[in-house]
């Protein structure tokens, strides 16, 4: 694609002074993996695809069930059984032909996660579970690459980013990973359609933000009620 073309894809954000010709460049040049190709992976990568990211990895080990399109807007019914992983490289491809996407077809495992996280700079978690996600984070510590966090349920949605420019981590904020029996989840506790989306642009919003070297959450933890619209930013 020509320079031309490039220039009136990403125009709208290259106005801006905060961005330019360089924040484009960063974001051309970055490694971005997206852990979880569902409800808050969705929009993560729709976003990040779309502003230029230049190589995206797609993790997910799952396939499309019916359950999912009420909040999954990658995936369409005709596609059910297939895996989430290749449908979302093939989706997120055809938004931007100008990127790189791959699609990692595995489970993230205390022997492939170094492997795998070690090969990008930064790690955006939108697994369903704190097994995924204690794991990556203590890989990400390991590797001092920056984590964009977050997590839905109900009404109500968390995002963080950790481990950036010497942030705290998970740990600094939940030491111990709870009993998954304790934890609710949406399997059993439902999740309204939209909320993923929120949660997961806004979790977009700041894996670009760290590329392009803004102000982005430090040693904070957003809580956003969508029913309310009570927004909390907790400092840890």
């Amino acid at each position: 694609m020509s320079i031309i073309q490039e220039f009136l894809r990403y125009n709208r954000q290259t106005i801006l002074p905060e961005i330019g010709d360089q924040g484009q460049e960063k974001l051309k040049k970055v490694k971005v993996l997206v852990i979880g190709a569902g409800g808050l992976g969705c929009p993560i990568l729709q976003y990040i695809a779309t502003a230029g990211v230049g190589l995206i990895g797609i993790m997910d080990f799952d396939t499309i069930e019916i359950h999912n399109l009420h909040r999954q807007i990658l995936y369409t019914e005709s596609e059910i059984g297939q895996q989430k992983a290749l449908v979302a490289k093939k989706v997120v491809s055809e938004l931007n032909p100008l990127i790189e996407v791959i699609a990692i077809r595995e489970k993230l495992t205390i022997e492939n996660a170094e492997k795998i996280i070690q090969q990008y700079d930064i790690v955006v978690d939108g697994s369903d579970n704190f097994t995924t996600r204690y794991l990556v984070n203590d890989t990400c510590v390991a590797l001092q690459k920056p984590l964009v966090y977050g997590s839905i349920l109900k009404f109500e949605g968390q995002v963080a980013v950790f481990n950036h420019n010497g942030s705290k981590n998970l740990r600094d904020l939940f030491p111990e990973m709870p009993d998954p029996k304790d934890v609710p989840n949406c399997d059993l506790n439902g999740v309204l359609g939209t909320l993923p989306g929120i949660i997961g642009t806004m979790m977009a919003h700041e894996t670009l933000k760290l590329i392009l070297e803004l102000p982005t959450l430090k040693n904070e933890l957003v809580l956003f009620n969508t029913i309310n619209w009570n927004f909390t930013k907790l400092n840890f």
